[in-house]
């Protein structure tokens, strides 16, 4: 089937949506961060960028949240543009674990396979590839360097957070070291679990968010700062791994629900990927008890479902002006 939506089709949902979910209750901020403990629960953002470089943006959506585990995105990102799609496959893997984020038996499962660069461990698997070896700093530069064009801009680093992250990741501890037994660290331990913990206390924005969505949906390419970020041949591998991990043991019910891949994390941060169509994103601090943020997902289900839209449906859609 064939269908066109209009830009005004699309920000009248996307409003509408935000009007429905903003007042909604429930869940609670991440506690066993000290940092995220404290944000305040009543942000809230919803953040929509077409393929055309339209940005549409409600509420709260230049407040600057942990960016957390939508970090693994951009990172896997990074490493698919330095060692291909196949290396990634190789050295990581792209298989759903169908257990939560820091499981350390998902990976004593796997047989010494980290399963896909969207968990715990395959991430500090994705910051040891990054190039150059041995260097933290020039590693740093092109993990954020990678956000900055993904994004059209620059996150920064939340000190206190990196602080609270650093004071209290004994679990990726033990995952970065059983990965060193397996061979599936690639370079030195303490420093990509470092890079990992410093990429998740990165500032970021709703509306940066979106845009980055935006960018894969257009296959690399920025429409907001009109760059190729990273060839297109990498979009639909990335989507998949959103796709088929993104909301980690729940991302069967969320794409039932919603039909669009996205990738959650703690920080109250929520990424969708629409390809062909828009990058969308929402904010909200309140997580439920699989740690995704409550608002977040309901704002963004409301407006796919307002508008009929899903990446299994089979439409035909075209984003056409007034």
């Amino acid at each position: 089937m064939e269908k066109n939506l209009t830009i005004s089709q699309i920000k009248n949902a996307a409003n509408e949506a935000y009007q429905e979910v903003k007042n909604l209750t429930g869940g609670k901020n991440a506690n066993y961060i000290p940092y995220l403990a404290n944000v305040d629960s009543n942000l809230f953002g919803l953040s929509i960028t077409l393929l055309d470089g339209t940005c549409i943006n409600l509420g709260d959506t230049e407040f600057k949240f942990g960016i957390e585990s939508v970090s693994k995105v951009p990172t896997a990102i990074l490493a698919m543009i330095q060692h291909t799609p196949e290396g990634v496959l190789e050295k990581i893997g792209a298989d759903a674990t169908g257990l939560p984020f820091n499981s350390i038996f998902a990976l004593l499962l796997e047989n010494d396979h980290p399963s896909t660069p969207l968990v715990n461990a395959g991430a500090i698997s994705a910051c040891s590839m990054i190039a150059p070896q041995g260097d933290s700093e020039d590693k740093w530069k092109a993990i954020t360097g990678n956000i900055t064009a993904l994004c059209a801009s620059a996150p920064v680093l939340i000190d206190e957070l990196y602080e609270s992250e650093t004071a209290t990741n004994f679990n990726n501890h033990s995952i970065a070291w059983l990965l060193k037994n397996y061979d599936r660290i690639y370079d030195d331990v303490d420093m990509s679990l470092d890079l990992y913990t410093r990429q998740c206390s990165l500032g970021i924005t709703s509306s940066q968010l979106a845009i980055m969505g935006a960018t894969i949906a257009n296959g690399g390419f920025n429409p907001v700062s009109k760059l190729q970020v990273f060839d297109k041949e990498i979009a639909p591998k990335i989507t998949s791994m959103i796709a088929s991990v993104g909301f980690y043991q729940h991302t069967g019910d969320w794409l039932f629900t919603s039909g669009i891949p996205a990738k959650t994390g703690v920080g109250g941060g929520v990424m969708g990927v629409m390809p062909g169509l828009f990058g969308i994103a929402a904010f909200a601090p309140p997580l439920d008890d699989a740690g995704n943020s409550v608002k977040a997902q309901a704002v963004i289900k409301s407006f796919m479902n307002k508008l009929d839209l899903g990446i299994f449906k089979g439409d035909k859609i075209k984003i056409v002006a007034d």
